[in-house]
């Protein structure tokens, strides 16, 4: 009884109840794309930044992340690569042999980070290929070197000349070598642009005596969300043989950032909340203030207040559901649409982007969690609203109310 005349209720004042409804609707939609954008950028600088270089995971030589030793170099053969490719959610495992080196053209000589790589494979994950600026990509000949922008320039050298790398191998060997440059890549990050030199990783291996091995296998999941469930089955797979690193480890930095932005966020989050509470409870009022001489006139007739409260709140929680319902319904085309055509960023906050290596995008998150928490958050911010009509109720006096 009480259900049905309190839905009755609600649409003898259709513009009254429409207002309510519309109060609670504007703030699930408001608060669903603010996390949305907030969530979905997060999730993409972190994909652009693991798919830039490092990968979601990374296997290791035990001691290698601190002593960047290729005496801590490991031997993953390909059987073993295709076994980790079959784990489910695993996109791609790239392999690398990373190493130290002088490297020298003429009178200018420069420490330089050497890493051997799987031209195919590394193009595959980081888009290395792309980064070309001048010459040929690298293929699987030992046919030279791909060299950054910023150390050619350095060292004075371009596609056809030749440089020298000098430096430690596999237990101490000696590793030297004079290899042509066959192209030049350009980084947005300064530092890789000016360190980096990447040659065929058969070539680096007999370079650096390091036969058959390798010091980081790179691992790109599909989502984020995977990344705990291959983690598992890396680790049952190896049995702590080798260390397994998380792009958290690898990037504190970042972590750190998205920490802060987040706490930030969720404060503009709070603050969109208690305007949208005291909102939604001033049209709460209103409604209710309007309505005391109603209320005086139910109760006049003998209608007890306990009664009279319940359909007041229930009236609340069923314009409460409505409001909600409508914003997650209207939200979802919405997020699905900028999801799939993300708004970019422009002026000096794009150039921030691209030096970071990541695209300028404002790209939207449809994880389901986001719907259905801003839908709970803010329902059960209108359902507390429901307390004032049932205190007013409570103390109202009929005569007074009725003479006023």
């Amino acid at each position: 009884m009480y259900i049905a005349l309190s839905w009755r209720n609600l649409w003898r004042n259709k513009r009254r109840s429409l207002i309510a409804a519309a109060s609670v609707f504007f703030a699930v939609l408001l608060a669903v794309v603010m996390r949305s954008v907030q969530n979905g950028s997060y999730a993409y600088m972190i994909h652009s930044s693991v798919k830039f270089y490092t990968g979601y995971l990374q296997i290791q030589g035990k001691g290698y992340w601190d002593n960047r030793s290729l005496d801590q170099s490991i031997v993953i053969n390909k059987k073993q690569q295709q076994e980790i490719l079959n784990i489910p959610h695993v996109i791609s495992a790239v392999p690398r042999l990373e190493a130290f080196s002088l490297v020298s053209h003429e009178k200018v000589t420069k420490v330089s980070q050497i890493i051997g790589i799987d031209p195919i494979l590394e193009n595959n994950m980081t888009e290395l290929k792309k980064k070309l600026v001048k010459g040929k990509y690298l293929t699987d000949s030992p046919d030279g070197v791909l060299i950054g922008q910023g150390l050619a320039d350095m060292l004075k050298v371009s596609v056809g000349d030749s440089v020298v790398l000098f430096g430690q191998g596999y237990h101490g060997v000696i590793a030297a070598a004079r290899l042509p440059v066959v192209g030049i890549v350009k980084f947005p990050i300064s530092e890789m642009n000016n360190a980096m030199v990447f040659l065929a990783l058969p070539n680096a291996q007999n370079i650096f005596s390091a036969y058959g091995k390798i010091t980081s296998l790179a691992i790109m999941v599909d989502t984020i969300k995977n990344q705990n469930k291959v983690y598992k089955s890396l680790k049952a797979m190896f049995n702590n043989q080798y260390t397994l690193m998380t792009w958290q480890e690898m990037m504190p930095d970042l972590v750190q950032g998205i920490e802060i932005d987040n706490a930030s966020g969720l404060v503009m989050l709070i603050i969109l909340y208690i305007v949208i509470a005291f909102g939604i409870f001033g049209t709460i009022m209103m409604m209710t203030s309007e309505r005391a001489k109603e209320f005086a006139v139910l109760i006049s007739i003998g209608m007890k207040k306990i009664r009279l409260i319940w359909v007041s709140s229930l009236e609340t929680v069923f314009l409460a559901f409505l409001g909600a319902f409508a914003g997650t319904v209207v939200s979802l085309p919405i997020i699905f649409y900028f999801h799939y055509n993300p708004i970019p960023i422009t002026g000096n906050a794009a150039r921030a982007f691209d030096t970071l290596g990541v695209e300028p995008i404002f790209n939207f998150s449809t994880e389901p969690s986001i719907f259905i928490n801003q839908a709970i958050v803010v329902l059960i911010i209108a359902l507390a609203t429901a307390l004032y009509p049932a205190l007013f109720i409570g103390k109202l006096d009929p005569v007074k109310a009725i003479k006023s």
